[in-house]
């Protein structure tokens, strides 16, 4: 049993390895995930920032939560295209005639997204902090944060993985990044939700990116979460089984 294990988590490492390498070496991946929340960020804060009037302070303590999610959406995004490739291009079906764990094949691309988008969250953090983005959390607060971060990075991972499972081609897998990355902005992300029209804004205030928006914007602020935190937590966990269990389901469908 330990041996299986062992052996299990060694071919998830190797998986993991495999696709880190592409994702940091691969140009247009960077620019996406990385640079482009940058990039809005800075119009965000300087050319639109002046005119917006959120009642909470300097509008770079405001937007940093939905920027950092627009992070992990970009990231988990290219998921869907790693593995739709790894399906088309017959990765998995060469895999399957070695003796590996055929969960480390998808395990790894979760861990991969997981790995990556934390490290393009910490990047654009750290340029949030170089523009004047103070917090007021602490120990508990801000591991709260990486908590509830984490677990959006691994329920949108399974629905990546998902949607790349099903995609034909990689064209319809990329289709997948739109919503997930447009949501943030139709939240309470950039703008208060009470300043929108009556439909999106009975929309905005009841998705789940506003919650978990909601609930990282307090924390950072040092202030009370209220039920935004289990809110976002409950949906991140429906997410998460939801993906994950479908994607177990389509994988084992197109693998026997």
């Amino acid at each position: 049993m330990r041996t299986s294990i062992r052996n299990s988590l060694s071919d998830t490492m190797v998986m993991m390895e495999r696709r880190l390498r592409h994702s940091f070496r691969s140009v247009d991946t960077i620019i996406t995930v990385v640079a482009m929340p940058v990039v809005l960020m800075l119009m965000f804060v300087y050319v639109f920032g002046g005119a917006m009037n959120t009642g909470t302070g300097h509008y770079i303590n405001y937007i940093v939560p939905g920027i950092i999610l627009m992070t992990i959406s970009s990231g988990v995004a290219y998921t869907a295209l790693g593995v739709n490739t790894d399906i088309t291009s017959g990765f998995f079906d060469r895999f399957r005639s070695m003796p590996i764990a055929e969960s480390s094949i998808l395990t790894g691309h979760v861990l991969t997204s997981v790995v990556f988008s934390a490290v393009s969250s910490f990047i654009v953090f750290v340029v949030a902090l170089a523009m004047g983005f103070r917090t007021g959390a602490g120990i508990v607060g801000g591991l709260s944060i990486i908590g509830i971060f984490l677990l959006y990075t691994i329920a949108t991972t399974w629905l990546a993985v998902m949607f790349g499972l099903l995609a034909k081609t990689a064209e319809g897998a990329g289709i997948f990044a739109y919503p997930l990355i447009f949501l943030p902005f139709v939240s309470s992300g950039f703008a208060p939700t009470k300043t929108m029209p009556g439909p999106l804004r009975v929309f905005a205030e009841n998705q789940p990116v506003t919650h978990i928006i909601n609930a990282v914007r307090a924390l950072l602020a040092g202030q009370p979460v209220g039920n935004s935190a289990w809110i976002a937590i409950a949906w991140c966990l429906v997410l998460l089984v939801a993906a994950y269990l479908t994607s177990m389901y389509i994988y084992k469908n197109k693998t026997t």
